[in-house]
């Protein structure tokens, strides 16, 4: 766990324990409300929900630990948060409560309301106050409008959580407070839209209104709460007893990232990292024209973000553009790209925009970009019946004379300049004739929303798009590799993915590697398969996020490789639009091997998956030096 690695610099491990508590709170709204719903239906998967809250509350010990030892060396560091110890004497605290925190807070008393005029919002901080005389209140803790923690001029660090608990006296006047206790709820964030009737934008905002008030999968509460108290609030909430949760005197903890720092010391954080620049295309003038005489594949965040920035900007001016293509999943909230795509309009070539307002968590940032992408002329496509648009691509049309020039786009991650900074991803700008007359298609497809089952034939013959070709020819390039070994030739199977959960194609692998294919994985996330004989499994975790997914097959020597936008998840296969690409041009298919190799032989951060799914350290042979894969990769891609 890179929290507890001693060679990750203090503030990044604080980061790392900060998107834990993100994470598990996406699994409470996301994951649990599955589980919940089998373990109602099917007594046979009663033993499910207890191990897995038995794992959370295991992980969660674990991540109390770690915070605390954590915190302790930022203190050794001058860096003091008053994590559940008393308050300093400092004037500050009652000023900023006063002047600050009381107006923002709402208490109730619960002997004076009823259970259904009492909403709990989803994820927000309330703390809960018993009385000395019987009864209990409770109020917010408006961190969704104040900075959780505050600094003292004095020195020191206080959550907000505390000013508040050291002022309950004033918020609820004439009532003597005996104990005080953190709670948070948290709610279902499924929403189901019917996309065939009715406006499609207008469903989702009403469904976003929705989730918010979504059934209860987890009241987390104050470990140190008193057992009478827990058994009052769930009864007056109507909480079953598997979504009762215990935790530590402070919730939200994905805001541990926001702590501010009084102490300047670069040796907290990761070393600032530059992106390499690509010379070549620094000297061309047009980026279009370059990629019109060669492929162009960037390696992100290791190269920099700006081309695929110029791609995008260059198409908005140039006069001899006239139609634009994208697809657009999760965008950046001020995203250059989309304010291009306005531009673009304005100068009047026609723009198409393919949103997928269906991006979980990012919805209500689509909507509003739909919305003014639709006020500038961009002509927008909302989502196909049924399946979500996960694809990453975009191509520009430009007419020169009697002659129309394509250039497409296709990358492994989204097009989203902030996330780009610190997600691993490949981007390939081409004009490959039949590449960009395939993702033509795509885009005729999407603006007709037919369903794949209509089409008498499968367009696409170098692109593999779920719903038409991308499953069958995954499949055919496994079976084959099985062939080549089961006739004796050397046969190999690299894949790199962030999540390996579709039955069939992992069976598939099996079945290859039990004719005696050797099979490397690279799965960050979710991931179905035991590794045996012939398969083996790591994961890495570093400073940037691995999100790419890249397809390695042997081919008798004749390598192949794809990359794309699709994890082989049911999801992703059977329910989306997803794109993976060839990468043809042989210096770039190397450049993707060596990459491949490299995390291959990491041997400081990369785990390795044993037959009972642990998380075992790569180990280091005798002699072997150090390999950290993401800084080994940025030295390489520097140096190309």
């Amino acid at each position: 766990m890179m929290a507890e690695n001693k060679a990750v610099p203090l503030f990044e491990r604080v980061r790392f324990l900060s998107i834990f508590s993100s994470n598990l709170d996406e699994f409470f709204r996301v994951r649990m409300p599955a589980l919940l719903a089998l373990h109602q239906l099917e007594e046979t998967n009663s033993r499910i929900l207890p191990a897995v809250q038995a794992e959370i509350g295991r992980q969660l010990n674990l991540f109390g630990r770690l915070l605390q030892g954590v915190l302790a060396n930022l203190q050794q560091r001058g860096i003091h948060l008053h994590y559940g110890t008393p308050l300093p004497e400092d004037a500050a605290i009652k000023d900023y409560f006063l002047s600050t925190v009381m107006g923002l807070l709402q208490p109730v008393s619960l002997q004076l309301h009823k259970p259904e005029d009492l909403f709990l919002e989803n994820n927000a901080l309330y703390l809960v106050a018993s009385f000395e005389n019987g009864g209990t209140g409770i109020v917010n803790i408006p961190s969704n409008l104040l900075p959780r923690f505050l600094q003292l001029p004095g020195g020191g660090i206080v959550f907000l959580d505390d000013v508040l608990r050291a002022h309950l006296h004033l918020v609820f006047p004439g009532r003597a407070v005996q104990g005080a206790y953190s709670i948070k709820l948290t709610r279902d964030a499924e929403i189901d839209v019917d996309e065939f009737s009715g406006h499609l934008l207008q469903k989702v905002e009403s469904m976003l209104i929705k989730r918010e008030l979504g059934i209860p999968t987890r009241f987390l509460y104050d470990g140190a709460m008193p057992a009478a108290l827990q058994a009052a609030l769930a009864k007056y909430f109507r909480i079953a007893p598997q979504e009762m949760v215990a935790g530590g005197r402070y919730h939200h903890l994905r805001q541990l990232a926001d702590l501010p720092l009084p102490v300047k010391d670069p040796s907290l954080f990761y070393p600032s990292a530059s992106p390499a620049r690509v010379q070549p295309l620094d000297g061309e003038e047009g980026l279009l024209d370059t990629v019109l005489r060669r492929d162009v594949l960037l390696h992100v965040p290791y190269q920099n973000y700006d081309y695929i920035l110029r791609y995008f900007n260059e198409a908005a001016l140039d006069p001899d553009v006239k139609e634009i293509y994208v697809t657009l999943y999760r965008v950046a909230s001020g995203s250059q790209i989309v304010h291009a795509l306005i531009s673009a309009a304005r100068n009047g070539k026609q723009v198409t925009v393919m949103v997928e307002l269906k991006a979980r968590f990012d919805e209500a940032n689509n909507v509003r970009w739909a919305k003014r992408m639709k006020e500038a002329g961009i002509r927008i496509l909302y989502s196909i019946p049924n399946l979500k648009v996960h694809a990453k691509v975009a191509l520009v049309k430009r007419r020169r004379g009697y002659t129309w020039d394509h250039v497409g786009l296709m990358a492994t991650g989204n097009f989203n300049e902030s996330t780009a900074r610190f997600y691993t991803d490949h981007v390939l700008l081409t004009a490959h004739r039949e590449m960009t007359q395939e993702l033509e298609l795509l885009f005729l497809y999407m603006q007709t929303g037919i369903a794949p089952a209509r089409y008498q034939f499968i367009p696409f013959k170098h692109l593999l798009v779920a719903q038409f070709n991308l499953m069958p020819r995954f499949l055919e390039l496994i079976a084959r590799e099985a062939d080549n070994a089961r006739a004796g030739r050397p046969a190999r199977i690299v894949i790199k993915l962030n999540n390996l959960q579709e039955k069939q194609m992992i069976e598939a692998l099996y079945a290859a590697a039990e004719a005696g294919v050797e099979i490397d994985l690279i799965v960050r996330s979710i991931c179905c398969i035991v590794p045996q004989k012939g398969i083996r499994v790591r994961r890495i975790v570093d400073r940037y996020l691995e999100h790419a997914r890249i397809f390695y097959f042997l081919n008798q020597g004749s390598e192949e490789i794809y990359m794309g936008s699709a994890d082989w998840m049911n999801r992703n296969l059977h329910r989306r639009i997803e794109v993976c690409f060839p990468v043809y041009d042989r210096e770039y298919s190397r450049q993707v091997k060596d990459i491949l190799d490299i995390q291959l032989a990491d041997n400081t951060n990369a785990v390795i998956l044993d037959r009972q799914i642990n998380n075992l350290p790569a180990e280091k042979q005798p002699g072997q030096p150090d390999v950290n894969a993401q800084q080994a990769i940025a030295a390489y891609v520097h140096n190309l």
